[in-house]
């Protein structure tokens, strides 16, 4: 019976991932509430009617499952939080020992926010979460690692807290309900559920000072310190100092080096057309580095602007 279940799971497998290959190449983004999901359907959309790529995004879990789903070849594109990108194709943290190198990059597009949001402004400061119910992103996603390292920026852990797993709109729901005291989003700013939990409850963004940015920043080189300027959210009268990471493509090799090369082209040479605001964003030498050896189609388009960046045959 066990043999007869894992037949049929391999077979959905291949019969899922022959299909997507039929109608184009599948990018997996995030849940529906964060940018991610968002900004992919509007590149994909773009891609797939300025060029000969057929692209489609999906609805996805995070970085560390759309890393997952590139590696069984379930889908071809993903977006990904450069530090988890990171971690995976190195095999540290989580993915100690076990390293997943079967993706490369196509480009860094834009900045995430780590965004520690509450209803309650008791809670004014990162240590103020002790004790407290608090969403740390749902499983599979960027947001968890970020959180922890967050947590341990001011010598904290998981179990100084109540951790929830939930997803942007999940966490934004139980704030306005008040079954949890706080929630990690990392998104770009502005976040669709954050803006919307903005205008019909009072809400706090959770800045960071100094001493604990570089803090964060020695945990993880990825992070870089990020302003949330002040009016990105309703009510919002300050400037929010935090950290980002890099909100990247990541392709398979399923992603022929023409398609990496065109999907790139298209990109960056649309930038002025693509109908979102992080297209805003979009900057060569920014989309350049990220931690990870690129795809060689993404290389070729690079190299045409005269940028270099290393790559490796995924």
């Amino acid at each position: 019976m066990k043999k007869l279940i894992a037949l049929l799971l391999s077979l959905m497998m291949v019969l899922s991932v022959t299909a997507a290959l039929a109608d184009g190449l599948t990018f997996t983004t995030g849940g529906t509430a964060g940018t991610y999901y968002a900004y992919g359907n509007v590149l994909a959309q773009y891609v797939a009617g300025n060029s000969d790529v057929a692209m489609t995004a999906v609805a996805g879990n995070g970085s560390a499952d759309n890393i997952d789903k590139l590696d069984m070849e379930v889908a071809q594109l993903g977006f990904v939080q450069n530090d988890v990108a990171y971690y995976a194709y190195n095999g540290i943290r989580i993915y100690e020992g076990d390293p997943v190198d079967s993706f490369t990059a196509i480009a860094a597009l834009y900045t995430e926010t780590v965004q520690l949001i509450t209803c309650n402004p008791d809670i004014k400061s990162v240590a103020d979460l002790k004790g407290k119910n608090v969403s740390i992103g749902s499983q599979g996603s960027g947001v968890y690692f970020n959180a922890i390292d967050f947590l341990n920026a001011y010598d904290m852990t998981e179990a100084d807290i109540t951790p929830t797993y939930q997803s942007f709109g999940d966490s934004a729901e139980a704030l306005k309900d008040g079954k949890i005291d706080a929630a990690f989003v990392v998104a770009g700013a502005p976040t669709p559920a954050v803006t919307d939990l903005a205008t019909s409850k009072d809400m706090y963004l959770i800045s960071l000072d100094d001493e604990h940015v570089a803090k964060l920043q020695e945990i993880s080189g990825a992070y870089t310190k990020s302003i949330i300027a002040a009016g990105t959210y309703a009510k919002q009268d300050t400037d929010v100092v935090t950290v980002g990471v890099k909100a990247t493509i990541i392709a398979n090799g399923q992603v022929t080096e023409d398609e990496a090369y065109t999907i790139v082209k298209t990109i960056f040479e649309g930038k002025d057309s693509i109908a979102h605001d992080k297209a805003k964003e979009l900057d060569l030498e920014y989309a350049s580095t990220c931690g990870l050896p690129y795809h060689p189609g993404a290389a070729k388009y690079f190299a045409e602007q005269g940028i270099t960046v290393d790559v490796v045959n995924p």
